[in-house]
């Protein structure tokens, strides 16, 4: 027997609770795993207060896990090999990391790089994975550190903490829009540079606006990401990867045909394996592991339910690491 948090439809409505489950319950996938840390994401939030992510019931929710394999039926994984594994539709149609021990599809697998170990590679997790895809992204578009500063949206957020980290160390200017002043040092310890009151950039504005980010990563999505096109300079990219504020998109095709901006969409969820490898890698050189004890912190999977509802509220700062035996 081992633990797991489990989200079941109990009336029609799905509610998360902390279970006890057998091995003969797992999926039948080819690889096993022994979990030893998980990480608390905005979906997980979602997933473990009742809004409708769980595709199917019953559902071991939790996006990311790091762990050891201790049986496999492909020869690509070996029993003691450590993996680290990001998305796939985990708590969402194939059950995730909120447990002891998991099986999951070989192809999800991704070697622990060897600069970070397990609680390090989930402090990073998801979110920081998907900053990295991000920055990755400008690079691509051939934004560089001379042409002006960066604006990150959702700074005080997991993605947006070690999109500032990241930005910070390849040498660009970043400045950091989050509605919570009291977060300031927290940022300025990152490496912001300045701030942007989000209440600046949320209500809906003119299509065209004074120019002011040569780039911008965005996990807010509605008018804060209208806002942050009108305001970019002429050929500026922005990379946007979240909908924290919204699905939609309020804006106008101005700022894409007078000034060339480019947006950028980036997904974590489904990206093959070679830019998962990519990013991993450039987390392994360009992150700095020092500061990641200021941006998470590490709770027990007791502590993982009420925790939920605060990353739902906004009231999280940077990250939340899950130890699954405690």
């Amino acid at each position: 027997m081992f633990k797991a948090i489990v989200v079941d439809k109990i009336d029609d409505k799905p509610q998360a609770s902390l279970q006890e489950l057998e091995e003969s319950q797992l999926p039948d996938e080819d690889v096993l795993v022994e979990i030893a840390y998980s990480s608390l994401n905005y979906k997980d939030g979602l997933a473990l207060t009742g809004v409708s992510i769980c595709r199917r019931t019953p559902m071991v929710c939790g996006i990311d896990l790091a762990g050891t394999v201790v049986e496999s039926r492909v020869d690509s994984w070996q029993p003691g090999d450590k993996v680290i594994v990001n998305g796939w539709g985990m708590s969402e149609t194939q059950w995730g990391g909120y447990s002891q021990k998991q099986r999951v599809n070989p192809d999800w697998l991704i070697s622990l790089p060897e600069a970070f170990n397990f609680e390090q590679a989930m402090a990073i997790g998801t979110a920081g994975y998907t900053a990295m895809l991000c920055v990755l992204a400008l690079e691509d578009q051939g934004v560089t550190p001379d042409q002006g500063p960066i604006l990150v949206t959702g700074a005080g957020g997991g993605v947006g903490s070690v999109a500032i980290s990241l930005l910070h160390k390849l040498g660009y200017e970043v400045h950091a829009s989050t509605g919570r002043s009291e977060i300031h040092d927290y940022l300025k310890e990152l490496g912001a540079a300045a701030f942007i009151d989000r209440n600046e950039l949320s209500p809906p504005g003119k299509p065209f606006q004074k120019e002011r980010w040569a780039g911008a990563i965005d996990s807010v999505g509605g008018t804060t990401l209208a806002n942050v096109l009108a305001q970019c300079q002429y050929g500026a990219s922005v990379a946007a990867c979240g909908l924290a504020g919204g699905n939609d998109l309020p804006a106008s095709v101005l700022p894409f045909i007078l000034r060339g901006v480019k947006l950028i969409g980036v997904d974590s969820v489904m990206a093959p394996r070679a830019i998962r490898e990519r990013a991993w890698s450039r987390l392994a050189t360009d992150l700095d592991v020092e500061k990641l004890s200021a941006v998470a912190t590490t709770v027990a999977m007791s502590e993982v339910i009420d925790k939920a509802k605060d990353i739902v509220a906004g009231k999280v700062r940077g990250r939340i690491v899950i130890d699954v035996n405690k």
